[in-house]
């Protein structure tokens, strides 16, 4: 988890215990994954104050596609859309978040991305956006956050499926009133 840098935490924010969790709130900072072997980092984290500090843990590489020989890039959708209202910061359990649903709403198309690529593209969008809005399932270990931000389905190096627990991130834009709701898939997710 982040903590190289000593900066003033803001208190953790209590999380319920459920399988899928939504939560809303405003940027506080981003930054990627250390490690003294580049081959080994595949994550970005986004510190977001939701009722406290919620740390955001997103796969910008797949680590278990890559050691068992297949594509690490991660696919990435985006949904561009309007907001009139910003929704209130908060953390709720969350029924069901499924990419075929979002998918048969709208035509998205899912592009390659090299780890670096995506960094880079993820943490423009923080240092842009008023607020973020994630689907996925909480975690506590030294922070209380928020992972499995992508597809649950079925992959090349997972073989198990978990329909209706599909992570995502929405970020908010001032400018425009504009949203871009972000989907993450794996090698052999459809």
């Amino acid at each position: 988890m982040p903590g190289g840098v000593h900066r003033r935490r803001k208190p953790p924010a209590r999380l319920p215990s459920a399988e899928l969790i939504r939560v809303v709130g405003r940027i506080l900072g981003a930054e990627v994954e250390k490690h003294p072997n580049p081959r080994e980092i595949d994550h970005l984290w986004i510190r977001i104050q939701a009722d406290g500090e919620v740390v955001l843990s997103i796969n910008t590489s797949s680590k278990r596609n890559r050691l068992a020989g297949f594509d690490a890039r991660i696919r990435v959708g985006v949904i561009r859309g309007e907001w009139e209202v910003l929704p209130p910061s908060g953390t709720w359990v969350c029924a069901s978040n499924d990419y075929a649903e979002l998918e048969s709403q709208t035509n998205v198309f899912f592009e390659h991305y090299e780890r670096e690529p995506l960094e880079n593209l993820l943490l423009d969008r923080c240092r842009r956006a008023c607020l973020v809005e994630v689907w996925g399932a909480p975690f506590r270990r030294q922070v209380s956050g928020v992972h499995q931000i992508h597809c649950r389905w079925a992959s090349c190096a997972v073989p198990e499926s978990l329909h209706g627990r599909d992570g995502a991130v929405k970020f908010y834009f001032q400018a425009g009133q504009v949203t871009e709701h972000f989907l993450f898939k794996f090698c052999g997710q459809p």
